[in-house]
């Protein structure tokens, strides 16, 4: 389990503390995880965790090495060293197929949204349902139903409890911003996923919007996913999180229970770190 102590200067750590690991629970564990691009470093030898029904906040400065290590859990990275295992088990990812194999999925700040297409067709893009009875042509070519797709959408956004949209029908290009985060969240949770990496969710959405996403978050740990949740806003990781990993030059620095931190203990370990480094206990 990861632990801190020690000061800082102009700030008082706590003496030690909490054990913060997930232990046996942890549904999500990498170790030792090193990326290099070039002569940089970007990852050294990160440890990392998130259990089922948890809500992970991954924080650091800029460069710190949370997106890329995102991307090393998603397979969009290939690590250079380290290990992965689900549920206990060793597992490979080598790719973004295979991250998707495992049920990992990850919503980029971006979205990948088609704001051209209705809802439903965004939450069914690239695995449409495509009508009995044609199986004589080539999958391309075969008719998509879409009722079923429509059915999928409903039953993905009622499991969000996504109640600001009115209709999977409507077109996500006249969609507010927190509407359109849901909707990307709802494709990644509609992939049998298991965990969901969310980077800047919040990012550029107004109070209300922002409201709405949190909301949804706050779903995905009721329904038994972890989450993995990259922010910069102190206000929604102490309000969503339960826990709390910070980086700093592509190094674990800490990991907290969000209950027994506060944004000035996080903000000092992302900016100047801890004089002790973090160690392992038991």
């Amino acid at each position: 389990m990861m632990t801190a102590s020690t000061t800082t200067a102009g700030h008082q750590a706590p003496p030690t503390a909490p054990p913060t690991g997930a232990g046996d629970r942890a549904h999500l564990r990498v170790s030792g995880i090193h990326k290099h691009f070039g002569g940089v470093h970007a990852l050294r030898g990160v440890d990392f965790e998130v259990a089922r029904g948890e809500v992970m906040a991954l924080v650091g400065d800029n460069g710190a090495g949370k997106s890329t290590l995102m991307k090393v859990l998603a397979g969009a990275h290939v690590a250079d060293a380290g290990t992965f295992h689900l549920d206990g088990q060793q597992v490979h990812v080598g790719g973004p197929k295979d991250a998707a194999a495992l049920g990992i999925q990850i919503v980029y700040q971006d979205l990948a949204l088609c704001e051209n297409l209705d809802v439903a067709a965004n939450l069914s893009l690239g695995a449409e349902p495509v009508r009995p009875g044609f199986g004589f042509l080539p999958r391309l070519l075969r008719p998509i139903d879409d009722l079923r797709m429509e059915v999928k959408a409903k039953r993905a956004i009622d499991q969000l409890q996504v109640r600001t949209l009115k209709s999977v029908r409507a077109q996500v290009g006249g969609l507010s911003g927190g509407q359109r985060q849901a909707i990307a969240i709802a494709r990644a949770v509609g992939a049998d996923s298991s965990v969901v990496m969310l980077d800047e969710p919040t990012a550029a959405l107004g109070v209300a919007q922002t409201r709405q996403v949190l909301n949804v978050v706050k779903r995905l740990r009721e329904t038994g996913h972890a989450v993995i949740y990259i922010s910069h806003n102190m206000r929604d990781i102490f309000e969503v999180s339960d826990r709390i990993c910070v980086l700093r030059h592509g190094a674990n620095v800490a990991t907290w229970r969000t209950q027994d931190t506060t944004p000035d203990e996080i903000v000092v370990a992302m900016t100047r770190g801890l004089e002790k480094e973090v160690g392992r206990a038991g």
